[in-house]
């Protein structure tokens, strides 16, 4: 199980085991119960089966992920998270990318997992009057 100790890590975390298709480790940064928006069929995912099969589907594209956060805000055990991410094929071109929206909880142990995890979540375009 990877162990993040700050939330500013989770992105960059996630973007390396994305990387390693290393499925079991991507899981391991959310909570059981997480909710996961997912990007294929556009459902909340919640629970770590229904998220597993939203990250296989994701590991499918291939290709190396880069994750930036724009900002990270605490307080106290809860994060909020925004990150910049991108999925490049072999010859540098996007495969797929996003801004995420994110909320993370310190864990009983120090360290923090998502809780709910939007890829595209601040990507969306404004809601029109």
């Amino acid at each position: 199980m990877v162990k993040v100790m700050h939330p500013r890590e989770l992105n960059a975390t996630f973007a390396s085991l994305y990387n390693a298709r290393d499925l079991e480790g991507m899981l391991s940064l959310y909570e059981s119960g997480a909710a996961h928006q997912n990007a294929q069929t556009q459902a909340t995912d919640v629970g770590l089966p229904a998220i597993e099969a939203s990250l296989r589907a994701l590991l499918d594209l291939s290709g190396r992920m880069i994750s930036r956060n724009n900002f990270c805000i605490v307080s106290g055990d809860l994060a909020l998270l925004r990150a910049d991410w991108s999925i490049s094929d072999t010859q540098g071109r996007p495969i797929a990318e996003g801004s995420s929206a994110e909320i993370a909880r310190r864990q009983p142990d120090g360290s923090w997992r998502s809780v709910v995890d939007h890829a595209v979540g601040a990507s969306q375009p404004r809601v029109a009057d």
